[in-house]
C-alpha cells in the first residue's frame, strides 16, 4: 500500500484559506476504474481510494503511517504570498479619500 501526504491547496472557488491547515493522508488507487456497461458509471473495487485521513500536522501524518507500515510520499506545499492592502475592501468606500474615485 502507498499513500501520499499533503496539504491541500485552496480551491479556486474560495478566497480564503479554510480547509487548507491540516495534512491529508489519502491512499494511492491499487486497481484501475471500470466503466460498468449498464449504467455508465465508474467503478473500482479498491476500498482503500475512498479513505482520507486528516491530521493536524505534518509529523502526525508521518507518524500514523509508520506506526501502521504505510510506505508514503510526503509532498511539501507550494506557500503563496498573502495579498493583503493596507486597509482593505473598505478603502473603497472611505470618506477620508485624498484622490477622486475613478471606475
Amino acid at each position: 500500500m502507498r499513500a501520499r501526504i499533503y496539504q491541500p491547496a485552496k480551491t479556486a472557488m474560495q478566497s480564503g484559506t479554510a480547509k487548507t491547515h491540516q495534512w491529508v493522508l489519502e491512499f494511492a488507487p491499487a486497481s484501475a476504474r471500470e466503466v460498468d456497461p449498464l449504467m455508465g458509471w465508474t467503478s473500482s473495487g479498491d476500498t482503500q481510494a475512498q479513505v482520507r485521513l486528516r491530521f493536524e500536522s505534518r509529523a502526525a501524518a508521518e507518524a500514523y503511517a509508520t506506526e501502521k507500515g504505510i510506505d508514503f510520499d510526503v509532498m511539501e506545499p507550494k506557500l503563496r504570498k498573502p495579498v493583503i492592502r493596507a486597509r482593505g475592501y473598505g478603502e473603497n468606500f472611505a470618506t477620508d479619500r485624498k484622490g477622486v474615485w475613478t471606475h
